[in-house]
């Protein structure tokens, strides 16, 4: 029974479960609010690994980069254009939520002996004060966390200076998030029992208007996604590589294709690399170099989604978002990116960081978490196609391309 159950793809797991949640939800109308509680464990779990899967995740990300030394031309061009399509992509994804207000129309009720967390009314010189951690420890305990990525970050950085006598905290720190990513990946496995007792709970107690949100947050996704492909990346090879569009997406289909069917950027990785190496004539050095830092930290697809999402989340609760929110949304957003990749279901533990930061209820998760891999397959095309743009770019900047070999038509 359980190895039949375990032979069926987590993703069909889910998304058999969010069918058969919203059946049971309309055939049991408001007594569905009995199995609620399942839902709620599921969130909790997701809670419990909020604070040090972001730590080991940022640390270990950062320390993977290498010597600062080395990074070089580079690393500094290549980073420079990941921060500004991130920025971009986040700046998309609360754009469109705050115009079609996928989460207006819905009176939700939060889970008993749950509260809204209303941001704190400080100051900006309060502000710029609590994101140093007095006590970092206790920082992790009340799960601040602006302050705690603000002390992973130092703490990675820090370990990069110090070099080789910092190498055995790094090896603890790898082991660290290898062992975090494991206990992600055992609780997402609870992910399908969460999704039907939260689907069952909403389609119960919200009925057919309920499920038209999703609908509008899967057609969000695509058509964010197909903008950041189809506008932002574009613009970087006009304007910065000065190569024509078209061949890129040529040259880079094969590894567009594996992104969308796997969802995976790892398992994308080294399609992309051939993509960019033999169809866009960009150096091994280079590309070898961009491309697998871009599968850590360059996730256009999930920062334009986590912003779309928070905005959402706000409505749903009816939180008022100032431009405080949304700049720490953009901050939370970006720098989470970094412990994104790699992980199943990390684009979840990646929005409960951004839902905490603004005081969002991680019930919302409730909502998105049984339409993610259909979103999430979009979100990696885009991710993958980013890794190779600026791949591109960078390759065109430190004249280690063949231009020839990129407009081509004889692809390998």
């Amino acid at each position: 029974m359980l190895k039949a159950w375990f032979a069926i793809k987590l993703w069909q797991r889910v998304l058999g479960a969010l069918v058969l949640g919203i059946i049971a939800g309309f055939v049991l109308g408001e007594e569905a609010q009995s199995i609620r509680w399942i839902g709620d464990l599921f969130i909790r779990a997701i809670k419990m690994l909020i604070v040090p899967l972001i730590f080991f995740s940022l640390v270990s990300g950062i320390a993977a980069l290498g010597d600062l030394k080395k990074l070089g031309d580079v690393g500094g061009k290549a980073l420079a254009l990941f921060l500004l399509t991130a920025l971009a992509s986040i700046s998309l994804g609360l754009t469109m939520g705050t115009v079609f207000e996928p989460g207006i129309g819905l009176d939700v009720a939060l889970a008993q002996g749950s509260d809204i967390i209303a941001p704190p009314d400080m100051s900006w010189t309060d502000r710029l004060l609590a994101l140093i951690p007095e006590n970092p420890v206790m920082t992790m305990a009340e799960g601040q966390i602006l302050p705690l990525i603000i002390f992973a970050v130092l703490f990675g950085i820090s370990l990069l200076m110090a070099g080789e006598e910092a190498a055995p905290i790094v090896k603890i720190v790898d082991a660290g998030a290898a062992v975090m990513q494991k206990m992600t990946m055992i609780v997402m496995e609870l992910t399908p029992f969460g999704v039907f007792a939260l689907m069952a709970w909403v389609a119960g107690t919200f009925g057919f208007e309920a499920l038209l949100p999703l609908a509008t947050m899967v057609g969000l996704n695509y058509a964010g996604c197909f903008i950041i492909i189809l506008v932002v990346y574009p613009l970087i090879l006009r304007f910065i590589a000065r190569l024509p569009v078209m061949d890129f997406y040529r040259g880079i289909f094969d590894a567009q294709a594996v992104a969308f069917s796997t969802a995976s950027s790892n398992a994308a990785l080294p399609v992309t690399l051939r993509c960019v190496q033999r169809n866009l004539g960009v150096s091994r050095s280079v590309s070898s170099f961009v491309v697998a830092l871009g599968a850590t930290i360059n996730m256009n697809g999930t920062a334009m989604y986590l912003g779309l999402v928070a905005v959402f989340g706000a409505q749903l609760y009816g939180i008022e978002l100032t431009a405080t929110s949304y700049l720490l949304i953009a901050v939370t957003a970006t720098l989470g990116s970094v412990g994104a990749a790699g992980i199943p279901g990390s684009g979840l533990i990646m929005m409960s960081l951004v839902l905490s930061a603004i005081g969002v209820p991680l019930e919302t998760i409730a909502f998105v978490a049984g339409i993610n891999h259909i979103m999430d397959m979009m979100r990696t095309m885009t991710n993958v196609t980013g890794d190779a743009t600026i791949a591109v770019a960078v390759g065109r900047m430190a004249g280690e391309i063949d231009v020839e070999e990129y407009v081509s038509d004889d692809d390998v």
